[in-house]
């Protein structure tokens, strides 16, 4: 996922609406990966979105306003929040990094919320302020002082954000959303609910069944009753 992407946050959103109607839910592991649309950017190169569209996609500002107004009303259309002006632009590393810790920590996903909510919906920034990070980490579960020792290291979980990024390239996955399902099968952008449903019961319908191991004679084994104690 892409945190400065606002088809990733729509695309959260289908897909954990797909989910939950998923019968096999409880069988299905998320792991949320490390996707920069700007590779390389510097800290303190903060512009407003709208600027960044015209320059970076050669449009006009009624083209990039116009396209603002279109994923305001599709975020709309699930639920969520969506600032179709004065939102801002900027390096997302840091809160890459953020996210890594928080998955050690069992946070990850909700740090991802509050941090795509923060960037699409709220009016403040959150690329000009580690403090507004550390709010952001902090009301999903992490500790403050953990939280602000990851971004005093530019080297904290660096390292796994690039193996992240480098696994999207081996992976084919030169846009985001970009979901991945087993390792075997791949759904490209914000897709509508249904086409995540049946991605996730094909996958699950195709996984390998367990094959026992005979070896022609009984052996000792606990079960739901409890271990068999060997009579001597």
């Amino acid at each position: 996922m892409a945190l400065g992407c606002p088809w990733c946050y729509v695309g959260k959103a289908r897909f954990e609406k797909a989910l939950r109607d998923f019968p096999h839910r409880d069988d299905v592991e998320v792991v949320h990966r490390s996707f920069e649309l700007d590779p390389g950017r510097a800290k303190d190169d903060i512009q407003p979105v709208i600027t960044m569209l015209t320059k970076k996609y050669g449009m006009s500002a009624a083209q990039a306003e116009a396209g603002e107004d279109n994923l305001g009303a599709q975020a709309a259309a699930e639920g969520l929040a969506y600032r179709t002006r004065g939102r801002d632009h900027g390096s997302t590393f840091d809160m890459h990094r953020l996210l890594h810790f928080a998955k050690e920590q069992g946070r990850q996903d909700q740090l991802l919320d509050g941090l795509y909510r923060a960037n699409f919906a709220e009016e403040r920034s959150v690329f000009d302020d580690d403090e507004r990070l550390v709010e952001l980490a902090t009301a999903a579960g992490l500790d403050a002082e953990a939280v602000r020792t990851v971004l005093a290291d530019p080297d904290a979980y660096a390292a796994e954000v690039r193996a992240d990024e480098r696994e999207a390239a081996q992976l084919g996955a030169n846009g985001v959303p970009f979901f991945v399902l087993d390792r075997k099968y791949g759904v490209s952008g914000a897709q509508p609910a249904e086409v995540f449903a049946q991605a996730l019961a094909q996958a699950y319908g195709e996984r390998p069944a367990l094959r026992i191991v005979d070896g022609g004679a009984d052996a000792d084994a606990c079960g739901p009753d409890g271990c068999a104690v060997p009579q001597h």
